[in-house]
């Protein structure tokens, strides 16, 4: 077993001061009102796919609320084997609307601080939001720490993963940095680095079985998406949940999350089908605009000549 995780609010360093984990403040985060009575499961304008105002989760995140679970996914990407849940400080910014976002999963322990996401699709902007995230944990980490005191404040080191899942073809493991989006290149004096997993069939399968319900969680997406080519989404859903309860995937969860995992699931076949749609049609009418332009262009040169 490792040595058991370090007291975030100890202030033994001389000269220094570390970082209080507030146990009750982070995982609250930033509360936004919602009326859920007139707004919930309506139709925004212009909006293709009915959008749930009061949506908080994935199915990948209500996993991995659980501690004990988050510690095995802890363990196996940071090669560790600590085995008591209670060690792990869960930093999720829970119902924290910044930005439009919030994060999947976030946890410390001992003094390292491991920031998860999960996409179902590609987005490069992923290390500023992990920016964001970072800043608003750190934030709440040091709400009683004078950041202008002549003693230095000790944070947890962070690391950055993002879970993908998605159809489109990545590599098992890809590196994506904030630096990437400066316009400007040269110095970089603010980098933030992910990394980016691909836990499809055939990739990291070595994670995976150090994590079984990181790789059962892949096996039940790859039932419901296997079902969605031949049956409604929602048909396809409840097939994939009452099959997995019968295999022992994932049952445990699904029996005591069961409508709320097919209600979820649903929703995020919906907006990834979505995303997906406004990629094409952009592509789509790039391509339109490229071959009008070209056209007019053509023109303007036979009428000089």
């Amino acid at each position: 077993m490792e040595k058991k995780a370090k007291n975030i609010a100890t202030n033994s360093n001389k000269g220094h001061e570390t970082c209080d984990t507030p146990k009750m403040g982070i995982s609250k985060g930033i509360k936004t009102e919602i009326n859920t009575e007139t707004n919930a499961g309506k139709r925004i304008p212009e909006n293709p796919i009915p959008v749930l105002l009061n949506y908080k989760d994935t199915v990948f995140r209500m996993i991995f609320k659980d501690p004990g679970e988050l510690l095995s996914l802890y363990n196996a990407v940071n090669d560790t084997h600590y085995d008591n849940p209670e060690e792990l400080e869960v930093t999720t910014l829970e119902n924290a609307i910044y930005m439009n976002m919030k994060n999947d999963v976030s946890c410390i322990l001992d003094m390292r601080m491991n920031l998860y996401e999960h996409q179902s699709s590609i987005n490069p902007n992923i290390p500023l939001r992990d920016l964001f995230y970072t800043a608003r944990l750190y934030e709440s980490l040091i709400i009683k720490k004078d950041i202008y005191s002549s003693r230095q404040i000790m944070l947890p080191t962070p690391k950055f993963i993002t879970f993908y899942n998605g159809v489109e073809k990545q590599p098992e493991r890809r590196i994506m940095k904030l630096s990437d989006s400066y316009e400007r290149r040269g110095e970089v004096n603010l980098e933030l680095t992910v990394v980016q997993l691909n836990i499809n069939a055939g990739y990291n399968e070595e994670l995976k079985g150090d994590c079984p319900i990181l790789y059962q969680y892949m096996q039940y997406v790859e039932k419901v998406r296997a079902y969605k080519e031949t049956m409604p989404i929602e048909k396809a859903v409840r097939k994939s949940v009452d099959e997995c309860i019968a295999e022992g995937i994932l049952k445990d969860f699904l029996i005591r999350n069961k409508a709320e995992a097919v209600q979820m699931s649903i929703f995020e076949y919906d907006e990834e089908l979505h995303e997906r749609t406004l990629r094409e049609e952009g592509y789509e009418e790039g391509l339109e605009q490229g071959l009008e332009q070209g056209l007019e262009y053509g023109k303007e040169i036979n009428y000089t000549l």
